[in-house]
């Protein structure tokens, strides 16, 4: 498949990288069928192709093509998208908000860390420009099966719905982020189901397949050593999308997942979001919580550099970072209904303005006390000032436990009402800058 943005960048470009080793669940070579083709792969192809049909429900409008490429065209072609103009901006734009954040260290390149990735271990992509499978040769042979049985779901997709056009929106992180969980996570699902047929799936098969996808990256030593949220970001699309593909097909058993898939990561977590209730009652899409669309203005000083959207899945990796606590994290960050952040460069260096619309007061509250908790692990010498206005929380910095050296800074949360609903704007900045960095009135919300 192409690759295209921010954490998309990372995740389709390290494709290989997450799964490889941890799936090797393959279709068994020992089983007949007709070659499909006279290349290598032929009898492989022939296997695969029925089986993928049968886990998904849908057939090949017309006969996949694979090809063979070495393991330095394969890196070459990669690297071309990890190097382009686009792919640099965005890239640039993410490791900016990430060290902001104290997510990675300054010390990382995101770029130089992503090609140490892809020289991990590459075996494997579809293309949906050429419409070609590529495999590199040379791989073990167990691994190039599990490979080609997953990308043939990728030319299946693809037949069916514009891969490219489905993960192209670049301004919104979040529905891209849950797009690629669907095409990734039914391609995890029916490779798995190829290989033990849905019976072994209800019988535990995924709740194994599940373990041995994180447990499989313990092999692969720049992965492991990668910060926790380019891990996480990077295996979501694979663990948390194929998760929703299997409670998709026992809620909604026979039905197409492609012609209605999330619009959130929101959505993707929460089967209320989505499915209805836990009882026999669906509810339709027009009935889904749907993103608000959160419109920021232009900064009073400074220039945005880049924006985009965290939605509810990154809000939790960001909460988890330094609330290392799964459940507070997941709960602070459930009831988000939209969010946007712009990342600034000013004369006196960079500033984050993050606001987020949650459902009601005590979702709102429940995250403000979670990032009031991070706030005081982020930045360890902080101090507090009083306000006026108790919806309008100070903080005054002193030091970055990121960088471990002074680094003074202010931060600013503030919490009002919006349409009956919660609105918290955060802004740290350089210290001095966070107060009037934005208008919090001329923040708009909208369908």
């Amino acid at each position: 498949m192409a690759f295209v943005k921010k954490s998309r960048v990372m995740r389709d470009a390290c494709r290989r990288v997450c799964l490889g080793a941890s799936l090797i669940v393959a279709v068994a070579a020992c089983e007949s069928a007709p070659a499909v083709g006279d290349g290598p792969y032929a009898k492989t192809l022939g296997r695969a192709i029925p089986k993928v049909e049968e886990a998904t429900g849908l057939t090949f409008k017309t006969t996949p093509v694979l090809e063979t490429r070495s393991k330095e065209e394969v890196r070459e072609f990669v690297l071309k998208q990890l190097t382009s103009e686009r792919a640099q901006t965005l890239l640039a734009g993410q490791e900016g908000v990430y060290k902001r954040l104290g997510l990675i260290p300054d010390s990382v390149d995101v770029g130089d860390l992503l090609q140490r990735l892809l020289e991990e271990q590459i075996v494997g992509y579809y293309d949906p420009k050429t419409k070609v499978l590529y495999v590199v040769e040379g791989g073990r042979p167990e691994l190039v099966d599990v490979t080609i049985t997953h990308e043939l779901v990728h030319a299946l997709q693809d037949q069916y719905v514009n891969i490219d056009s489905i993960q192209g929106a670049v301004d919104n992180a979040d529905r891209q982020v849950t797009a690629q969980a669907i095409l990734e996570g039914q391609a995890v699902y029916a490779q798995l189901v190829a290989s033990l047929g849905a019976t072994g799936m209800r019988l535990g098969g995924w709740e194994r397949a599940r373990l041995a996808m994180r447990d499989g990256q313990s092999g692969m030593p720049v992965f492991s050593s990668a910060p926790m949220i380019i891990r996480e970001s990077l295996l979501f699309p694979y663990t948390g999308g194929a998760d929703f593909v299997y409670r998709f097909s026992n809620r909604r058993p026979g039905e197409e997942l492609l012609t209605d898939i999330p619009v959130s990561t929101r959505q993707l977590l929460n089967d209320d979001a989505y499915f209805g209730p836990q009882d026999d009652s669906l509810i339709s899409r027009s009935e889904r919580p749907e993103p608000v669309v959160v419109t920021l203005p232009e900064p009073t000083r400074g220039t945005v550099t880049f924006s985009n959207v965290f939605g509810e899945f990154e809000t939790r990796l960001i909460l988890y970072e330094y609330v290392r606590n799964e459940v507070q994290a997941g709960r602070a960050a459930r009831g988000l209904a939209g969010d946007r952040y712009a990342y600034i460069t000013l004369p006196s260096g960079n500033a984050l303005v993050w606001a987020s619309v949650w459902d009601n007061t005590v979702e709102a509250a429940e995250f403000v006390t979670a990032f009031n908790a991070w706030l005081k692990q982020r930045y360890p010498k902080i101090g507090t000032r009083d306000a006026d206005d108790a919806q309008y929380v100070r903080w005054g910095v002193a030091a970055d436990s990121v960088r471990g050296a002074f680094d003074a800074r202010s931060v600013t949360v503030r919490v009002e009402q919006r349409d009956g609903r919660s609105l918290v704007v955060i802004v740290d900045a350089p210290l001095g800058q966070a107060e009037g960095l934005v208008d919090p009135s001329r923040i708009t919300l909208g369908n």
